[in-house]
């Protein structure tokens, strides 16, 4: 086992080391431009999403596929990841999370109109897309289609499942005294309750449980934030100054390198949100939208809730926390160092500023940010199923998927986060490459349904028919 860790670790340090982060935020960059800032339009979509879409044909509302996404994306990296990003990057981490945030905008505007733009229809009316729809039929390239396919359902398994189990049993033991088989049969019964109803099961849940979770979880940053209110302003100050300079914080902890602030804060932004993963818009397919391009402006408000609204606020309240109670978020390590905690342990003590409830409102968020991950992910999963083998394989995949729960919950699962972490970078390659292929394609037809007619007055593109 110490030797498979190592090959993983050697297979990350390449997979998401400097390379893979500047092909990121290089696409999103370029992408921004290559769309004249799109992201100028997030209110727009933001509008769409409970807007009715006349002549639109699809499997879920917009905003049930928003919502499907969003249940992929909020999970346990709103909490702990951003806590991570502070520990190993510093307050500059915030900066650069935000930033890569704002940039990423434009990629998941750009994947999400080329899912819907390439999507097809089976006999039974079903619609199916994502990057290995844009990458078969947009580049002719299916065999690179069929590697991103492979790629997602290992993912699925690792971190849209394993990992996100083994994330609720571990808070709820701490915090309750729950064991771990108890959780893991509870929680394998209800994921398999869900999963086994399809898209429009999941996607029931998702629009009911999204909003009640991601407004608790920002009432009590937002609650925290204002018992620190003092801290805000030298907390944001904080913030932009270390993502630019070497700075040490409050208390004795040893100043932070930029280089690793910019590191963190785009790692973790990235996996925040997911965009050039290409995870999200096998969702945004299923949406019932009349043309690419209204789908995609409510796709990308997305990253905005994700990171822009979210992360940021987590952020700096995190920092907050840090400058008001140096000593309680503090270690001295063997070198006579002094530290920050680790980021669960970090997220756990700044919840602790919730007099009594606090930690049991972090185990409900964690719970619920990690169960939705998990029914998100296994309906990407199933369409990569569905693409290589077909709508046979559906059933069986659905009830493997759910009892596969119970094993990361009862499970150590410290070489399948970096596992996960590996086959993430792995999907990302393709779908990024269909990006910049298709550049062209996202300019054209964004011009056609968006800067000449502002939506409106467009007949609706036909989707191909497919027995399946």
């Amino acid at each position: 086992m110490e030797f498979i860790q190592e090959i993983v670790d050697v297979a990350n340090g390449v997979l998401w080391g400097w390379p893979m982060l500047i092909l990121l935020v290089g696409t999103h960059i370029y992408l921004t431009f290559k769309l004249k800032f799109i992201q100028a339009h997030t209110f727009k979509g933001i509008k769409l999403t409970f807007a009715k879409d006349p002549n639109a044909k699809g499997d879920v509302s917009q905003w049930g596929a928003l919502a499907v996404a969003l249940s992929a994306t909020l999970g346990t990296g709103n909490i702990v990841g951003v806590a991570t990003a502070v520990v190993r990057g510093g307050p500059g981490a915030i900066f650069w999370l935000w930033i890569t945030g704002l940039f990423g905008i434009a990629t998941k505007y750009a994947e999400a109109l080329l899912a819907v733009k390439y999507r097809v229809q089976t006999s039974d009316g079903t619609m199916l897309g994502g990057p290995m729809y844009a990458i078969e039929r947009g580049m002719k390239m299916k065999w690179l289609g069929v590697l991103f396919a492979i790629f997602t359902v290992i993912a699925t398994f690792g971190i849209g499942n394993l990992v996100q189990a083994n994330s609720i049993t571990l808070n709820v033991e701490n915090t309750l005294g729950v064991p771990p088989f108890a959780t893991g049969i509870f929680l394998t019964v209800l994921t398999l309750l869900v999963i086994v109803g399809g898209l429009k099961s999941i996607a029931r849940v998702a629009t009911t449980v999204i909003p009640f979770m991601a407004i608790m979880f920002f009432v009590c940053c937002f609650a925290i934030l204002m018992m620190n209110y003092e801290y805000i302003g030298a907390a944001l100050a904080l913030i932009l100054k270390s993502a630019f300079t070497t700075q040490a914080i409050q208390g004795g902890i040893e100043g932070y390198l930029v280089t690793l602030a910019i590191r963190f804060g785009i790692a973790r932004g990235l996996f925040s949100n997911e965009a050039g993963l290409g995870s999200s818009p096998i969702a945004a397919a299923a949406a019932t939208s009349s043309n690419p391009v209204r789908q995609a402006l409510v796709s990308m408000s997305q990253v905005f809730w994700d990171t822009i609204i979210l992360c940021f606020t987590t952020g700096t309240m995190y920092v907050t926390c840090i400058l008001r109670f140096p000593e309680r978020f503090t270690t001295v390590n063997d070198a006579g160092q002094t530290v920050l905690l680790g980021g669960a342990t970090f997220a756990a003590k700044s919840f602790e500023s919730i007099p009594v409830i606090g930690p049991y409102l972090l185990t409900l968020t964690i719970f619920l940010f990690a169960w939705t991950t998990i029914l998100g992910w296994e309906y990407y999963g199933e369409r990569c199923i569905e693409y290589l083998g077909g709508k046979k394989f559906l059933m069986p995949f659905r009830i493997f998927y759910g009892l596969i729960v119970y094993v990361g919950a009862t499970t150590a699962l410290n070489l399948v986060w970096d596992i996960a972490d590996a086959f993430n970078a792995l999907m990302a390659i393709p779908n990024l490459v269909s990006l910049l292929a298709l550049s062209g394609v996202l300019v054209a037809v964004t011009k056609e349904y968006l800067w000449d007619n502002n939506l409106e007055g467009i007949d609706p593109d036909p989707i191909p028919r497919i027995d399946n």
